[in-house]
C-alpha cells in the first residue's frame, strides 16, 4: 500500500535519516579506525619497551636494571623468575590483556608485554582503565555530535523543502482551490519556465481537450434527446388517437399498446440517460414519490410479449410498500434490463419480482452465474454465458451507473436454493 505522506514531509525524513545516517557511519568508522590504530600503536610500544629492557638487562647483568622507559616494569632472569606475578611466569613473548580482581572487588584490565631472551625476562605492565574511561568519553561526545548532525539535517530539510516544494505546494493549492470551485483557470502563466511550468501547461492542454469533450457530449446528448422526443410524442399521440377507434380489432388493440409501451419506454431511457451525461440526481417531476411496485408491474407488463409462448410465468410479490425520491423513468429503465435479462436467460420456469423491506428483487430459475463473475456482469460490454441476439452488452452497465446516481446498491448473485440468479437493487 502506497504512503499517503505529504510529500514534503517524505522529503524532511529522507534529508533528516540521510544525514543521520551518514554522520552515525562516520562516527563508526572513525572510532573502529582509531580503535585499531590505537591497539596496534600501544601493542607495538609495549613490546619495543619489553624488548629494550631485555637487552639492557643483557648488556649491563650486575647494573641496577633500567625496567622500562614508558610505564611499570621489571626484568628477572630465569633464577629470579619466581618473584614475578605468579599469573606472569608462563605467559610467551608478546603482549597479552589481563583482567585481575583489585583488593575493592573491582576488575583492573591491563596489557602486559613479554619478552623473553637469553635467560632474561622483560616485563612491561600498561594500565588501560584510563584508556578505556577516555573511549567512553569520546563515544559519548561522538553520540552527541551524531544527534547535533541529525537535528542540523533535520533543520536543513525543513529549510530545503519549503524551497524547492513551493513551486509544487502552489499548483497544488490552485487545483485544490479550483476543484471546490467547480470551474478550471489556465495555471502555466503562474509559474516560471520550469518542470513545474512544463507540468502547469499541460494540465492546462489537458483540462482545454476535457472541458472541450464534456461540452461536445453534452450538447450532442441534448441535440439527440431533443431531435428523438419529437418523433416519440408524435408516435404517443398517434397511437393514442388510433386506440380511440371505435372499429378497432383487439389484435390491432393489443399491437397498439406494444407500440405505445415501446414509445414510453424509449422516452424514460432517453430522459435517464440525459441524467447521466449531466451527472444530474433529480426526483420526481411533481415532487411525488415514486412507487416501487407500481413501476415493477408497468414494466412486467410490458416485457411479457419478450416471452415469446416460452413456458414461463411472472409473478410480483409486493410484502410492503416502498417509495424512493427518483424518476419512475430512471427505476423502469433499471427495472426493464434485471427483468428483461430475466426473461431472456430463462427458458422455462417462473420469474418472482418481490418487493419489501426497502429493495426489490428479480428471481429466476435460469441456468444462473458463477459467484466470481458476478461484479464482471456490470462491466460495459460483458455478457452473460449462453447470451443470444444482437445485444452489446449495455444494460447492466447503465443499471449500475443509475443506481451509483441515486445511491442505490445493485447486485447480482446465485441462487443458494435452486438453479438460477437474483438481482437486487437495494434503496439507501
Amino acid at each position: 500500500m502506497q504512503s499517503r505522506r505529504k510529500l514534503r514531509f517524505r522529503l524532511i525524513v529522507s534529508f533528516a535519516l540521510f544525514g543521520f545516517g551518514l554522520s552515525a557511519l562516520f562516527a563508526v568508522a572513525a572510532l573502529n579506525i582509531r580503535s585499531r590504530v590505537e591497539d596496534q600503536l600501544v601493542n607495538a610500544s609495549l613490546l619495543d619497551d619489553a624488548q629494550y629492557a631485555n637487552r639492557y638487562a643483557q648488556k649491563h647483568p650486575e647494573g641496577p636494571g633500567v625496567g622500562s622507559r614508558l610505564l611499570i616494569g621489571m626484568t628477572k632472569s630465569e633464577r629470579t623468575l619466581y618473584k614475578a606475578p605468579l599469573d606472569w611466569q608462563n605467559l610467551d613473548t608478546g603482549v597479552h590483556s589481563i583482567i585481575e580482581m583489585g583488593d575493592d572487588g573491582t576488575p583492573h584490565h591491563y596489557k602486559l608485554a613479554v619478552f623473553r631472551e637469553n635467560g632474561i625476562i622483560s616485563f612491561v605492565r600498561y594500565d588501560v582503565s584510563r584508556e578505556e574511561l577516555g573511549k567512553r568519553q569520546l563515544v559519548i561526545s561522538v553520540i552527541g555530535a551524531v544527534c547535533v548532525f541529525g537535528l542540523l539535517s533535520l533543520a536543513i530539510g525543513l529549510w530545503l523543502s519549503r524551497k524547492v516544494l513551493k513551486p509544487v505546494t502552489e499548483l497544488a493549492n490552485r487545483l485544490r482551490d479550483f476543484r471546490k470551485a467547480g470551474k478550471a483557470e489556465p495555471l502555466a502563466p503562474h509559474f516560471a519556465d520550469d518542470e513545474v511550468g512544463e507540468l502547469a501547461y499541460a494540465l492546462d492542454e489537458y483540462s482545454e481537450r476535457l472541458t472541450a469533450m464534456v461540452e461536445r457530449d453534452r450538447e450532442f446528448n441534448s441535440d439527440v434527446s431533443h431531435e428523438l422526443r419529437t418523433p416519440l410524442a408524435v408516435i404517443a399521440s398517434t397511437t393514442e388517437l388510433l386506440q380511440g377507434s371505435p372499429d378497432l380489432s383487439e389484435k390491432l388493440s393489443e399491437r397498439l399498446k406494444r407500440i405505445e409501451r415501446a414509445s414510453r419506454q424509449a422516452t424514460e431511457l432517453i430522459e435517464a440517460l440525459l441524467l447521466l451525461s449531466r451527472a444530474e440526481r433529480r426526483g420526481p417531476t411533481r415532487g411525488e414519490t415514486t412507487e416501487v411496485g407500481k413501476v415493477a408491474a408497468d414494466v412486467i407488463e410490458s416485457q411479457r410479449p419478450q416471452m415469446r409462448g416460452k413456458p414461463l410465468t411472472i409473478d410480483l410479490a409486493v410484502s410492503e410498500p416502498v417509495s424512493i425520491n427518483a424518476p419512475a423513468s430512471v427505476l423502469s429503465v433499471a427495472l426493464t434490463n434485471l427483468i428483461g435479462n430475466a426473461i431472456k436467460y430463462t427458458l422455462e420456469g417462473n420469474v418472482r419480482v418481490e418487493v419489501g423491506s426497502g429493495r426489490i428483487e428479480v428471481i429466476d430459475t435460469g441456468p444462473g452465474i458463477k459467484p466470481e463473475d458476478a461484479e464482471r456482469l456490470f462491466q460495459r460490454g460483458v455478457r452473460g454465458e449462453g447470451a443470444g441476439g444482437s445485444g452489446a452488452g449495455l444494460g447492466l452497465a447503465i443499471v449500475r451507473r443509475l443506481c451509483e446516481l441515486y445511491g442505490w446498491d445493485v447486485s447480482m448473485r446465485p441462487r443458494s436454493d435452486a438453479n438460477g440468479a437474483i438481482a437486487s437493487i437495494v434503496f439507501n
